[in-house]
């Protein structure tokens, strides 16, 4: 038979979890959007090689082929929101949440690699000017400008919310960037005559993508390496549980994205006196999702450290 203080170790140590409330996902209505995004991107594809085709121009046939990579985004976007949503298995214990956040972190890849296929075209325009084509270019252009800011506006109001969203939109916004460039370039050169408005028009594009780009492909991979998600101080977290009634010590605090809208925290709690421990729990949680938005709550509640203390307590371990 255990002694009474075996069974206190027992109930001392064990995890105790909490959910308080529902997580929050990613609006279900982005799945019409992804669907209506990447069919308009489609058509205007075939558009533009058709147009292309007939008037010779190269600048439409190799733009054409850009937007491919505008479709791939949006799939990739896509998918990592529909992976995030499917059910934990017993082999995959928090289901497929953290592929939005690669998702994000290859479509903030995608948008550099364009941003250096841009920049290398316009020097490469600067020593071998190349006359732009006439206003059969300029108004494809602009249906671009149309199709791609349209597509962009369908995720703007989840871009501060979702980072894989945000990849979405940054995606599309970046063309409708560079189709009004094109659109500005061939109506300058137009009216001047003068061959350097294009290339300097598209570094200016690539600077403003470079720009936009950067913060989300930096949140995207710390959030791949499960840094604490921006918006997260955890300094304040640690205080706030610090100062809860009762509790002495923390520490193996933990604060992780499980998706690019959920976030989970682990911690470990020292409180000598264990009353009402259910309702402590609750109480933390809610508090957590709160003040901090933090979805996904597990503490262990340990009687002290007196003795052998906790191995996560030590500094430097995790």
């Amino acid at each position: 038979m255990e002694t009474l203080d075996e069974q206190e170790l027992l109930s001392v140590h064990a995890h105790s979890h909490s959910h308080g409330g529902h997580h929050d996902h990613a609006p279900s209505g982005y799945g019409t959007a992804f669907a209506i995004g990447i069919t308009l991107n489609v058509g205007y594809i075939v558009v533009e090689a058709v147009f292309g085709w007939m008037v010779g121009s190269l600048a439409l046939l190799a733009d054409a082929g850009h937007n491919l990579s505008d479709v791939v985004g949006l799939l990739l976007a896509w998918g990592g929101a529909w992976l995030s949503s499917l059910k934990p298995t017993r082999r995959y214990t928090y289901g497929w949440r953290s592929s939005s956040i690669y998702s994000a972190l290859i479509n903030g890849m995608i948008l550099m690699v364009a941003v250096g296929g841009i920049v290398w075209e316009a020097i490469r325009r600067f020593g071998e000017p190349q006359p732009v084509s006439g206003s059969t270019v300029m108004w494809v252009a602009g249906v671009g400008v149309v199709i791609n800011t349209a597509t962009a506006l369908m995720f703007v109001s989840g871009r501060k919310e979702d980072v894989n969203l945000r990849g979405a939109f940054l995606h599309m916004a970046a063309d409708a960037a560079v189709s009004l460039g094109v659109v500005l370039a061939g109506l300058g050169i137009m009216l001047t005559g003068h061959a350097w408005i294009d290339p300097v028009i598209s570094l200016v594009v690539a600077g403003v993508i470079l720009w936009s780009t950067w913060g989300l492909l930096r949140e995207s991979l710390d959030l791949a390496l499960q840094a604490v998600p921006a918006g997260i101080d955890p300094e304040e977290v640690e205080a706030y549980l610090a100062d809860l009634p009762g509790v002495a010590e923390v520490h193996d605090l933990h604060i992780w994205a499980m998706s690019t809208t959920e976030t989970a925290l682990t911690v470990h709690l020292v409180k000598p006196q264990l009353e009402d421990e259910d309702r402590f729990l609750q109480h933390v949680a809610d508090a957590l999702r709160e003040q901090f938005r933090i979805h996904h709550v597990t503490i262990q509640v340990e009687r002290s450290n007196d003795g052998e203390p906790c191995r996560q307590s030590l500094p430097g371990t995790v």
